[in-house]
């Protein structure tokens, strides 16, 4: 019994490293479970290790994570391979003011925001407004990239070759042009592509807003620029692979994520929009944050089944072709 009520008040949870898991824990894990009694046993590593891991253990007798932190398009790959549960929202009392255009049987949406153009401003002096921008020649040697966005990328330029997301044909073309012009500096993580901004090894990049907000708050001389092809949308949230070992202490991890006070703390700073429409952000940072209603009009949401169908081809691409 000892051993049970003590495995009943430990939850393991898998999530990035760096400072997305510093302010989960800060924010979220530390006042709202470990400080009422629950040990966070914390599995940090990238999505593609995630998904491989919770895929694999999707027969075992019992998982070895209760949560796992995904985007939205993981999400989805990891339910068409049932190697994720649906979700009892009937469980997670805040989980009444989710946003609906976000919500998923399989999936508990906690953060959004949208790929766009980060820059220097002191060294481009007027705000770029297409993502054309990172082609121009006289950028040569300036242009950052991320490994870890590698999908990110490919939508923006299938998006500036067709005015669509998902063509992956004219978006490998396109991304060659880039490499074969501007030589972009290629980055692992977004604290990586922060330090290529701040000793000016790179002028323009793209990120999420929310990103490129941070990276102001720290005094990076970075601006954001909403590109006028429009910008993708990326939720991220979390996940209950099958067979937890503490379904209930996975359910009191989800409920803690959508912690109103909570939640409106942690997108202070870190600048990404809340998925709960019980949190509201206040004056300025909260408009710095959302968008106009020109912008709104311009957010594109991926097809998840695309992208769960050819994210191993892209990978591979990326790796071999672009990187």
């Amino acid at each position: 019994p000892q051993r049970l009520l003590a495995q009943s008040k430990q939850i393991v949870i898998s999530n990035w490293g760096g400072d997305w898991n510093d302010r989960t824990v800060k924010y979220i894990e530390a006042p709202l479970l470990e400080q009422k009694g629950y040990t966070i046993v914390r599995d940090l590593n990238t999505a593609p290790q995630r998904r491989t891991k919770i895929v694999a253990e999707k027969r075992l007798p019992r998982g070895s994570l209760d949560v796992a932190h995904v985007p939205i398009s993981d999400a989805y790959f990891l339910n068409v391979n049932e190697a994720i549960d649906l979700i009892e929202f009937a469980k997670i009392p805040n989980a009444v003011d989710l946003l609906e255009q976000v919500k998923t049987p399989y999936f508990l949406p906690w953060l959004y925001s949208t790929w766009e153009i980060v820059y220097n401003p002191q060294k481009i002096k007027d705000a770029p407004t297409s993502l054309a921008e990172l082609w121009n020649p006289k950028y040569v040697g300036r242009v950052g990239v991320t490994n870890q966005h590698y999908q990110d990328y490919i939508q923006m330029a299938s998006l500036l070759a067709t005015g669509k997301l998902h063509e992956f044909d004219a978006a490998k073309k396109k991304l060659l042009e880039l490499k074969a012009v501007n030589k972009p500096k290629v980055y692992e993580s977004h604290q990586q592509i922060a330090v290529g901004f701040k000793d000016g090894e790179i002028w323009i990049a793209c990120n999420y807003r929310a990103r490129a907000l941070q990276f102001q708050a720290d005094g990076l001389p970075v601006n954001v620029s909403f590109p006028k092809e429009g910008a993708a949308l990326q939720t991220f949230g979390a996940v209950i692979p099958k067979r937890p070992p503490n379904k209930q202490g996975a359910y009191a991890y989800l409920n803690a994520l959508l912690d109103p006070q909570a939640l409106a703390a942690l997108c202070q700073v870190n600048f990404y929009s809340p998925a709960s429409n019980k949190v509201t952000l206040p004056g300025a940072l909260g408009a710095k944050i959302s968008h106009t209603a020109e912008q709104r009009k311009k957010l594109i949401a991926p097809d998840l089944a695309y992208l769960a169908q050819n994210d191993a081809a892209q990978l591979e691409w990326w790796t071999k072709e672009f990187v």
